[in-house]
Formats: C-alpha cells, sequence, structure tokens
C-alpha cells in the first residue's frame, strides 16, 4: 500500500553532524524542475557517456536541494561562525560524502523508490 503525505508544510530535516535543513516537500514539479538544471541537462546530453550514475546522483541531489532547502542549521565557516544559505553553499554541504548520503537516503530515496516501483 503506498501511504500518501499530502502536507505542503516545510519541514526539519536532520542529516546529522548537528546539520538540519528546512525543506519543502519533495513533490513532480520539483523534480521536473531540477530535470531543467543546466548540470543535469548538460550530463544527460553528455555524448561520450563519461557521466557516472554516482555523478548524476550527486548532480541531481545539489539540482534538487537547491530548490527545496530554504533555510539551514548547524553549517558554519571555519570559525564556527554561521554561514548564510547559498546555492554555492548547498553545492559545498553535499560534497560532503556523509551529509549527501544523508540527503539521499532521507529526503530523495522516497520518491526514487516509488519510481523504481512503478517501473518494476
Amino acid at each position: 500500500m503506498l501511504c500518501l503525505n499530502l502536507s505542503t508544510e516545510q519541514r526539519w530535516l536532520d542529516l546529522g553532524h548537528g546539520v538540519r535543513l528546512l525543506v519543502e516537500p519533495l513533490t513532480t514539479a520539483i523534480m521536473l524542475a531540477a530535470r531543467s538544471d543546466p548540470t543535469i541537462v548538460a550530463a544527460a546530453g553528455d555524448a561520450d557517456g563519461s557521466a557516472s550514475n554516482d555523478d548524476l546522483a550527486r548532480i541531481v541531489a545539489k539540482a534538487v536541494a537547491r530548490i527545496v532547502v530554504k533555510d539551514w542549521e548547524g553549517v558554519g565557516d571555519e570559525d564556527g561562525k554561521p554561514l548564510p544559505l547559498t546555492p554555492e553553499g548547498i553545492d559545498a554541504l553535499l560534497e560532503l560524502w556523509p551529509i549527501f548520503e544523508a540527503f539521499q537516503t532521507k529526503y530523495i530515496a522516497g520518491a526514487l523508490i516509488l519510481d523504481m516501483e512503478k517501473n518494476a
């Protein structure tokens, strides 16, 4: 059985290491918007097919995060001063393996699992 969460409210997503992201619910509209991100278009159109599945997962996660993340906590500079939320900061945050893995597992995986089930 598919259980729908029809909430349109933003929620805090705990990624561990003291990092939390305020995210919008992941919807079809967001995934479609992310698919038109120039980095995804470039990777998908890569004529020699050099973009691996891991590269694509990283690129998609960043594109989605730049759309859905509205605030963050627990992200600071080398002196511990809180950093403002920026697209560049989101990309840098997702370059950290434990953060990327948590974002993939806790946020994006649910949508991808549903997509795989409908194609099974």
